[in-house]
């Protein structure tokens, strides 16, 4: 039968490697539109390679990533930043560029020789920051900032690119405990309040359980499951994916699974 979810953005039979390296083979997956896609795995499982295909920053050896049915590698370099946004794992920083000239930077897809900066670019810039809460950083050079800083810098250029789907390779990399969970709160209200359609990876099992909407769980290089997080997350899939014994609960803040790991000195005891 087939799927009968929305899907703007879709993979299919795609094999992807690096030189002679092959990481996956035949994998085709559809982002359900609007919602919160999060891509969970092992290391070297295949969840980056994956989410650098859908951007376009990787070429499929075979196989087909398409954006409303067209083959992303036929589409405009600007055509396809003004539809699709990308948070990189590894951003580079240009050397003594301010916060606020690269949160700038967002607005570049947008600019033509007819169209230049205008008040709806500075008013898109402006509220990226305060989202990001990096007002106070806008004149201070990216070169002097924490990693923290730094990765909420970058979270503002993405969202001042104002585009309707956002991929995220690690987007809580370098943050505390506490700017995590207030990105990942941004994130559901920019997929909740503003439609946005969001794909991360993550690698923290219990908040890509309470985030996402639907879930892609990848192991050497296959998906192994893909749902909502109450339909597939079980103690059973956890060891299978990342060979760790654990127990399931209900989280009691957001009433999603909770994995709580046993490790060698807190197995179960039987009942």
């Amino acid at each position: 039968m087939k799927s009968l979810v929305k899907s703007r953005l879709q993979a299919a039979q795609l094999t992807l490697a690096y030189e002679q390296k092959v990481i996956a083979s035949e994998l085709s997956v559809n982002i359900p539109d609007n919602q919160f896609t999060v891509i969970i795995g092992p290391n070297a499982c295949g969840k980056s390679t994956l989410l650098r295909a859908l951007c376009r920053l990787l070429k499929p050896r075979a196989g087909q990533v398409l954006l409303d049915g067209k083959d992303i590698h036929q589409l405009g370099t600007k055509a396809l930043a003004r539809q699709l946004g990308l948070l990189p794992q590894h951003a580079i920083v240009p050397e003594g560029i301010s916060v606020a000239e690269l949160v700038a930077r967002g607005r570049y897809p947008h600019q033509s020789l007819l169209k230049q900066w205008s008040e709806a670019d500075q008013q898109a810039v402006s509220a990226a920051m305060r989202a990001t809460n990096v007002e106070q950083l806008a004149d201070r050079s990216v070169d002097e900032l924490s990693g923290g800083q730094r990765q909420r810098v970058w979270v503002a250029m993405v969202l001042a690119q104002q585009t309707p789907l956002l991929l995220l390779d690690e987007p809580t990399t370098w943050l505390d405990i506490a700017h995590q969970i207030e990105l990942l709160d941004l994130f559901r209200e920019l997929n909740q309040q503003a439609g946005h359609t969001l794909i991360a990876v993550l690698h923290d099992l219990n908040q890509a359980c309470r985030y996402a909407d639907h879930l892609i769980v990848m192991r050497s290089g296959e998906i192994i499951a893909q749902g909502k997080p109450a339909d597939i997350i079980s103690a059973e899939l956890v060891e299978r994916v990342f060979g760790m014994a654990c127990i399931v609960i209900d989280d009691p803040v957001s009433h999603t699974p909770m994995i709580v790991p046993c490790g060698r000195f807190h197995a179960p005891s039987p009942d």
